[in-house]
């Protein structure tokens, strides 16, 4: 299938010091009638795949809307002349906007992507079972299945059926991320999939706030 997908950056006159959820949290407030850009419907959070997710990519704010997500972005395109984190204004002096079709879902082909930022994998049951399986590859048999099980979540949001198996491997190196007040375990790296995925989106926990964000790499596979 294809998504709609819209990619929003801007500058401003000085370099962006603070983290992705000072940024996501300035557009929640400003915007809060929006429940995309913060997926809450009064207190309650929505748990499904969001379609605004917010990034910083080597320092530079980057928002990404899926299919509704992009009509949300840019109903607030020109609405912000500055932002202002933990106290500090951003004049912003330059935004852009890009709109594109891209495909999503099951190939013929294996695609190669790296995390752009950590992927949070597990959850808390899921980390101990981690820490504490015997070998390599009882971890990344775990791993494997979290990532289609990931993929499945995915998809179910964005209305696609996957038609068939999600065959899966990875290359990955654990590091820890803080996660409500907890570590956990996350991973840099990689991984091979028949499934292709427009880049910058995230996958895993958390993605609305940066995490799983995810780039191909250009090299591809093909299973026959």
């Amino acid at each position: 299938m294809k998504l709609k997908i819209l990619e929003m950056t801007f500058e401003s006159t000085k370099e962006f010091t603070e983290n992705v959820t000072c940024i996501r949290g300035f557009f929640a407030t400003k915007f809060n009638d929006l429940i995309p850009l913060h997926n809450h419907n009064t207190d309650k959070f929505v748990y499904k795949y969001p379609l605004v997710q917010y990034k910083l990519i080597e320092g530079k704010p980057l928002l990404i809307g899926i299919n509704e997500g992009t009509e949300v972005l840019k109903e607030i395109f020109d609405e912000f002349e500055k932002i202002t984190l933990n106290h500090k204004d951003y004049e912003i002096i330059e935004r852009t906007m890009k709109i594109k079709q891209q495909d999503f879902g099951l190939t013929k082909e294996f695609y190669f992507y790296e995390f752009v930022t950590p992927w949070l994998a597990l959850n808390q049951n899921n980390d101990e079972k981690f820490k504490l399986a015997g070998n390599n590859e009882e971890k990344a048999i775990l791993l494997r299945k979290t990532l289609t099980g990931n993929l499945l979540s995915m998809s179910k949001t964005l209305g696609y059926t996957v038609s068939g198996q999600i065959k899966c491997d990875i290359d990955l190196v654990p590091t820890k991320s803080r996660y409500k007040k907890n570590n956990l375990t996350s991973f840099y790296g990689g991984f091979i999939a028949n499934f292709c995925i427009p880049d910058y989106m995230g996958i895993g926990k958390s993605v609305s706030k940066g995490y799983g964000t995810i780039r191909k790499i250009p090299y591809q596979l093909s299973q026959e």
